[in-house]
């Protein structure tokens, strides 16, 4: 897994985003993600990727006990102790794929747009569903495969710079994707849908909701966001183990 959220530029313009500056509310997926949370109430969670730790937050306030945010981003691991320190909450500087997982461990396991910068996706399926305990909970958001297939990842614009189509190109070949985001060159990695569902079920998971995210009745008023239902840009699911 690459590592560009330590770069001084693409982490200065990551802190610029409205999800960075102001958290869950700005989050266009929250609105969706959040129902499928189960009680977290005396709960063990595991954040992988946690960022600023707002996931990691949120899982504090909700009753959990023991938070554990993973980051393989020393800068955002500083931020999320500076900004979501709780004493429930332990904050370690480490890769989704350097983690020992550790067996019957956790409770809920949740990951937020880290996902798609994993190559090898099912062994990461396969060491949470190690993880977690009988009846735990797998909710990660994902880039939604047909966000991640086009190699620009960008609009095809007309003439007039207005986005005319989304590209969806090589679909059925997944790996590695160059693309810009933020003003830089990152590496990220494309995923079929057959890969991400059919990896779940075949690891011991039990599907219970699949959800491709899209702007709430609140975000659709500002400008520009329609254009975000002409394309699907998250694929959130919550699986458990059975």
């Amino acid at each position: 897994m690459n590592n560009e959220y330590d770069q001084e530029r693409f982490f200065e313009e990551y802190a610029k985003m409205s999800r960075s500056r102001e958290g869950l509310s700005a989050a266009g997926e929250w609105h969706q993600l959040k129902p499928l949370f189960p009680s977290l109430l005396g709960k063990a969670v595991l954040d992988l990727g946690c960022g600023y730790g707002w996931h990691c937050k949120f899982a504090a306030e909700q009753g959990a006990v023991r938070v554990l945010g993973l980051d393989l981003s020393g800068k955002m691991i500083e931020e999320a102790k500076k900004r979501n320190a709780e004493k429930e909450i332990e904050y370690r500087v480490c890769g989704i794929e350097e983690y020992e997982y550790p067996e019957h461990m956790w409770d809920c396991v949740v990951s937020n747009l880290a996902l798609h910068y994993i190559e090898h996706i099912e062994n990461i399926f396969q060491k949470v569903h190690k993880t977690l305990k009988p009846g735990g909970v797998f909710i990660f958001n994902i880039e939604h495969p047909v966000f991640t297939a086009g190699v620009g990842q960008d609009w095809v614009y007309t003439e007039a710079g207005e986005p005319q189509y989304w590209p969806v190109d090589d679909y059925f070949l997944p790996g590695e994707r160059s693309t810009h985001f933020l003003g830089c060159h990152v590496v990220k990695q494309h995923h079929t849908i057959t890969q991400i569902l059919m990896g779940l079920l075949n690891n011991g998971f039990e599907l219970e909701a699949v959800e491709e995210a899209k702007p709430s009745e609140e975000m659709m008023h500002i400008p520009g966001m329609k254009d975000e239902l002409r394309r699907p840009m998250m694929l959130l699911v919550k699986a458990k183990k059975k």
